[in-house]
């Protein structure tokens, strides 16, 4: 086991908790040019406007959302959630994303996530999980229970799209999310944010995916774990990787506008097939005062 990851195992449940204890309150441009373009332009799982950087990094989208309560017992496999769903169903059905906490972190701490990705056309579910010390293997599979129960019984079931579902995460819940995705590999689109794994295995996940690190986290660090399960991707059609600079491990549990918009560009370009967010990921973004480092496949390029 090499030095960081030892150092992973000691500094996780006590920086987590005390991260728990201290929980604070929480250019226009027309869709790419080129063959690939024009083969999505027509899509019909588009929703919302054509995107700026505006519209991309806003706190909200352009879609009004509701919150739903989902209590302990309301499906199998998890324990309890929040929805945020768009109320407008005039554009049709909506892809459907699942996201858990880390270890030892409440739902409250990855709540921002909703609203932010539901806004932006998704029908969202934050998750408590079943226990605060669930390892990733059992936060995968509470993730992909959420995503039965919101396409099978929640009372927003109707405004899914039941083949467009993607999975996220931090940190146990990012190694949640690359468990999840490498047992349905049906799933659509995945973003682990500074995920946290003993497993490195990732050979048999097909799902397109956009992993987060950050340049100065001690808990999961972006070498030994983000990156290296970035590597580890080998039989994905996408992937990219995104490393926050100046960021550490607790950065992902407050609103951050860059890690937003990239998840929401990510999203809706496998998601949606929505080609109009290309621009957004390809050619790759370059290091700037919040991005260390980049990289990734550009999608169909």
């Amino acid at each position: 086991m090499n030095r960081h990851l030892t150092h992973a195992f000691r500094v996780l449940p006590a920086a987590v908790l005390a991260a728990c204890a201290a929980l604070a309150p929480a250019a226009n441009a027309a869709a790419p040019a080129g063959p690939a373009a024009a083969r999505l332009a027509a899509n019909p799982y588009e929703r919302g406007p054509a995107p700026t950087e505006a519209s991309i990094t806003a706190e909200k989208g352009p879609f009004a959302i509701e919150k739903i309560d989902v209590p302990a017992g309301s499906g199998t496999g998890f324990n309890k959630g929040t929805i945020y769903a768009p109320t407008d169903l005039s554009q049709g059905t909506f892809g459907a994303i699942a996201v858990s906490p880390g270890f030892v972190s409440p739902q409250a701490l990855i709540d921002w996530y909703g609203p932010r990705l539901a806004s932006q056309g998704f029908v969202v579910m934050t998750l408590e999980t079943n226990s605060l010390l669930d390892v990733p293997a059992a936060r995968g599979e509470q993730l992909l229970a959420a995503l039965d129960y919101m396409t099978g019984k929640s009372t927003v079931k109707n405004r899914i799209d039941t083949s467009r579902l993607a999975v996220m995460g931090h940190s146990m819940g990012g190694g949640g999310t690359l468990e999840a995705e490498n047992r349905r590999t049906s799933l659509k689109a995945a973003v682990p944010l500074a995920p946290w794994d003993t497993n490195y295995d990732w050979k048999n996940v097909r799902t397109p995916t956009m992993i987060m690190g950050a340049d100065n986290d001690a808990i999961a660090p972006a070498d030994s774990m983000a990156h290296s399960y970035y590597q580890n991707l080998t039989s994905v059609p996408e992937k990219a990787y995104l490393e926050l600079k100046n960021a550490g491990h607790l950065t992902f549990n407050s609103p951050n506008t860059t890690i937003a918009k990239y998840a929401i560009a990510w999203m809706k370009r496998f998601v949606d097939n929505d080609a109009r967010y290309e621009k957004f990921l390809c050619p790759a973004p370059k290091p700037d005062t919040n991005i260390a480092q980049y990289e990734g496949t550009c999608p169909t390029g």
